[in-house]
């Protein structure tokens, strides 16, 4: 190779390793803080919450809540529809014990195209409501269904963000419920006096102040739950 050409090719690999160490480090992914591991302090029921995003905003407050009453868990990541817990339901019950098991499925059953196909009807939802109700009684927990939160602007968020009726499927999952003995942890009800300010602008998602009335409710019906006989 000729002195002139190596010169340029050595010149223009300092430069590339120049940049390369100049760049700032690749950030590495971060796991949600609620999706880390608890680690239990003996002597604490453990509870465990299942449910989609809107649970994942009130897990951290609820843990707060109840820090020296229960050992707060929940599975790493957003539980979605029926169907994704009539899949994963053994593995996020683990080995147990739990003494209260807080959970909820339905936004993403009730989604309506344009989205996609629709996860779940009506009848679908129901259907596989009792049957995640049949393997979670089979744990011995005491059960609490949350019933699902608002969706503003009468369902439509977006031309490819519907949903259908939250209070049809609330119902469906009440009469579930009901026939089944399960305690029933009404959000919807405690959180629609004020979700015109909780309830961030056309989102299903809250603000802080939102998570944290949510989580409060949480935690009273876990604490009711743990108290009983």
């Amino acid at each position: 190779m000729k002195p002139a050409l190596c010169a340029v090719f050595l010149a223009l690999a300092t430069a590339l390793c120049s940049a390369d160490e100049a760049s700032p480090a690749k950030a590495k992914p971060t796991v949600p803080p609620e999706f880390l591991p608890v680690e239990d302090i003996a002597g604490l029921p453990r509870v465990l919450l299942i449910g989609d995003s809107i649970s994942m905003g009130y897990t951290l407050p609820v843990r707060e809540l109840l820090r020296s009453k229960a050992n707060v868990h929940r599975p790493p990541t957003n539980c979605s529809a029926t169907s994704t817990g009539l899949q994963s339901l053994k593995a996020w019950l683990g080995n147990g014990p739990w003494e209260v098991i807080h959970f909820n499925f339905g936004l993403h059953d009730l989604k309506l195209p344009p989205e996609g196909i629709r996860h779940a009807t009506p009848e679908t939802y129901e259907k596989n409501l009792r049957e995640l109700v049949r393997q979670l009684q089979a744990t011995g927990a005491k059960l609490i269904w949350a019933s699902t939160t608002p969706v503003p602007n009468g369902g439509v968020l977006a031309p490819n963000r519907r949903f259908g009726s939250v209070d049809q499927y609330n119902a469906i999952a009440e009469k579930v419920m009901r026939e089944n003995g399960v305690a029933i942890d009404d959000l919807n009800a405690a959180i629609t006096p004020s979700v015109a300010e909780m309830q961030q602008p056309n989102d299903v998602h809250f603000k802080p102040e939102g998570s944290a009335r949510l989580a409060s409710q949480v935690a009273a019906s876990i604490s009711s739950a743990l108290a009983g006989p």
